[in-house]
């Protein structure tokens, strides 16, 4: 049997090695239009900043060691032009000539590119997207050669905001623009971005939200960006818009595809026989709503090229679907973290969510290095099934988020970690983990024994209608009624066991010891804020 392999970054060389190791009998060759395989593309953005040093520290295998190490045959610089499923043949060019490759068994993997975006000035010297080495190479190299240092990155998706953070680390002023309303658009509830934009901009990088690109000007190169409402000036340009499957090839050949991406089942398989599909050019499911679901992360694509393979060679392997799992580094001192679904998203797809806002330690807080967490979590407020979860933090967000896409994955409700060992020590983690926290904050939420004013509520309101009491250690809320604690004699005077109180500390565990105090004194309207101060800007008028 052979089977044709058409790409070799991610899924390409995954499913191709994988079929060779469990049948070294079956043929297996890839066509790969590019001279690179199987590279790291996520590493991209800290080569472009030196952090990665070598080109060849993200280059995984070359053709010649794959070869050596899979023996799978692989044919570089072969693009492919055409594919006639009907006699099982394609047709491809490679150094100016058309040849035809037959097969028994099609896969294809061909990835997808960057969106470049139809407005005027794309094509200047100094304008660059990112989703090859060598395109990591020039833009190196260009921002090497710059005597200016000022750099738009349009797009605010990981990719956008990891390229910002290695601009920045490479001397240059960075803007970050998006036509989206808020960063990692869809990726990350509203509330959570915008208190990673407020940090960023603490970094000195500059963001644009809600702002189109209408065209970049130059004299041959990049001078500026405009947006149609100001012009920016820039010595380099990065578009970061995203990418599109990268199947123009397939169309008219009746494999079916929806914007460009192929249509597969649970087994990898299109709706044309004897042809799989794999990694960024492919659809897959979303784990929690079966919707068909667009995931162009490293990870998705090599987990279904390996089922995929073992479709084709002897098992029979279902893939559940993707949760939209990622991680980034923004910043030196800021990742993220998020899976599943975000609020807005689960309260369109009907679900009866309910969120909640909780800062936590990363790890014991005496401990150096300790950071703290920022985390939503979603979940449906009948059932208390997890539903989706987001974190902020300087630490291991990693480790947190990868605990949610366990719960998540397994159909979890919250109380089923009240009692989970996770592990822990000082350096690690906190004594009761930090998801367990929020889990058990979630739960006390639904349960009506956490009553709170959510972030979102309080950037619609501002509190209108309640009295701010402050309850840090030391007066800090300008305009508020501190409350000492510690030592505060209850119930307090000049406050109504009626009157709307909004309690509010550093992030909402000492907010959370008043409201019980006040509870059993007969206070029956407070609610703390979430997240506290150092999540929310507080100010009264």
């Amino acid at each position: 049997m052979k089977i044709l392999v058409l790409g070799a970054v991610a899924a390409g060389t995954k499913v191709a090695a994988k079929i060779k190791r469990a049948d070294r009998s079956i043929e297996v060759k890839i066509l790969t239009k590019g001279n690179d395989i199987s590279y790291a593309g996520c590493g991209l953005p800290y080569y472009v900043s030196g952090v990665i040093e070598d080109r060849s520290d993200i280059i995984v295998n070359t053709p010649e060691k794959f070869e050596a190490l899979t023996g799978v045959d692989v044919l570089t610089g072969a693009s492919v032009d055409g594919v006639d499923f009907l006699k099982k043949s394609v047709r491809y060019v490679k150094e100016g000539k058309e040849y035809q490759e037959s097969y028994d068994k099609l896969v294809i993997a061909t990835g997808a590119e960057s969106i470049v975006p139809p407005v005027p000035g794309v094509d200047l010297e100094g304008v660059f997207t990112l989703r090859t080495p060598e395109d990591a190479e020039r833009i190196r190299e260009y921002a090497r050669k710059c005597t200016t240092k000022r750099a738009v990155v349009v797009g605010a998706g990981f990719i956008g905001l990891e390229m910002a953070e290695n601009l920045r680390k490479s001397n240059f002023s960075v803007t970050v623009m998006d036509m989206a309303d808020s960063i990692m658009p869809n990726a990350f509830d509203k509330e959570m971005a915008r208190w990673a934009s407020r940090e960023i901009e603490k970094e000195g990088i500059r963001i644009l939200t809600s702002t189109k690109l209408a065209g970049i000007r130059g004299s041959g190169k990049v001078e500026c960006v405009d947006t149609g409402n100001e012009v920016t000036p820039a010595d380099l340009v990065i578009l970061a818009l995203g990418v599109r499957p990268s199947t123009s090839f397939l169309n008219g050949t009746g494999i079916e595809m929806e914007k460009g991406a192929i249509v597969v089942d649970e087994k990898m398989k299109s709706n044309i026989d004897d042809v799989y599909a794999a990694g960024d050019c492919a659809l897959v499911r979303n784990r929690i709503t079966g919707k068909r679901f667009y995931s162009a992360m490293g990870s998705t694509a090599n987990i279904t090229a390996r089922i995929l393979a073992e479709n084709i060679t002897s098992s029979d392997v279902s893939y559940p679907g993707a949760l939209g799992t990622g991680v980034v580094r923004i910043l030196d001192n800021l990742n993220a973290g998020r899976t599943g679904l975000t609020e807005e998203a689960a309260l369109k797809e009907g679900f009866n969510a309910v969120s909640v806002v909780a800062v936590t330690d990363d790890k014991a807080h005496y401990y150096p290095g300790s950071s703290s967490f920022i985390m939503k979590l979603v979940a449906e407020e009948k059932t208390h099934r997890i539903l989706g979860f987001q974190v902020l933090g300087g630490g291991n967000v990693d480790k947190v988020t990868d605990i949610a896409v366990l719960a998540i994955s397994k159909g979890m409700k919250l109380e089923e970690f009240n009692s989970m060992d996770f592990a822990y020590a000082p350096p690690f983690s906190t004594a009761i983990s930090p998801f367990v926290q929020i889990a058990m904050i979630l739960e006390n939420k639904i349960k009506g024994e956490f009553e709170t004013m959510s972030p979102v509520e309080y950037q619609k309101t501002h509190a209108s209608g309640y009295k701010v009491i402050d309850v840090l250690p030391e007066k800090g809320i300008a305009g508020a009624t501190w409350v000492d604690l510690e030592k505060g004699e209850f119930p307090i005077k000049g406050l109504g066991k009626d009157e709307k109180l909004l309690l509010v500390c550093a992030r909402g565990k000492r907010g959370y010891f008043l409201q019980n105090r006040l509870k059993s004194c007969g206070y029956v309207n407070t609610k703390v804020l979430e997240g506290g101060v150092t999540f929310n800007e507080v100010k009264i008028d």
